[in-house]
């Protein structure tokens, strides 16, 4: 979903060729904007694990990037069609987040969490399949249908991270559960402790007393 609504990326150079200007003063437009997110993610990724938070460090990118797809497609001027640029690239930070967010939810066993984030990869960069027939020549210089596309992934991306949220603030109550000796555990939960011990090469004792302590960065 990111990497759709991050496909203007590969049209940048077109987009900002809109502006009026001659090819060269085109492609320099390019550079402002990729420069302030660098200097911006750095920030970004050091408060998110200083803060030990992802969540809305996922979350916050989104709305600005909609109003960046939003400035350019209904305003004309040079200034506002510009200032959008700065806030689309805002994705670029979201994007960083999420992996994150990923390896975090996957800590053990190491091979799981590698071949996880090997197939979120591939699959989320599939989307570099389809996103450019949506930046149509016709539908130059506003591109409505490409970005009111970018938008609808957007959206969709939050509720995805709102459903993750919330999943993963479940599996934190349950680890608290399996932290109380006396607590009786659930057949689910015994299969995830014999799960984890097939995994670790350990017994099911071992693998809850692991677990104690842990909890999934929210």
């Amino acid at each position: 979903l990111i990497t759709g609504a991050a496909g203007f990326q590969n049209f940048f150079p077109t987009l900002t060729a809109t502006l009026g200007y001659s090819r060269i003063i085109s492609l320099l437009l390019v550079a402002p904007p990729y420069v302030f997110m660098v200097l911006w993610s750095f920030g970004h990724s050091l408060a998110s694990d200083r803060l030990g938070n992802r969540f809305w460090f996922f979350v916050y990118p989104i709305p600005l990037t909609i109003v960046g797809f939003v400035i350019f497609m209904t305003t004309s001027g040079f200034g506002a069609r510009y200032f959008s640029f700065f806030l689309m690239i805002f994705i670029f930070a979201q994007n960083g987040t999420i992996y994150a967010w990923i390896a975090n939810a996957m800590p053990r066993p190491p091979a799981k969490r590698a071949a996880a984030l090997a197939f979120i990869n591939s699959v989320g960069n599939a989307a570099s399949i389809w996103t450019p027939f949506t930046y149509l020549p016709s539908s130059a210089p506003h591109y409505r249908p490409a970005l009111g596309v970018n938008i609808a992934l957007q959206v969709i991306g939050l509720l995805c991270g709102l459903g993750l949220r919330v999943y993963l603030q479940k599996q934190n109550r349950n680890l608290e559960k399996l932290e109380q000796v006396d607590a009786e555990l659930s057949r689910e939960d015994i299969k995830k402790l014999e799960k984890t011990a097939e995994f670790e090469g350990i017994d099911i004792a071992t693998a809850r007393q692991l677990q104690k302590g842990y909890r999934y960065m929210i």
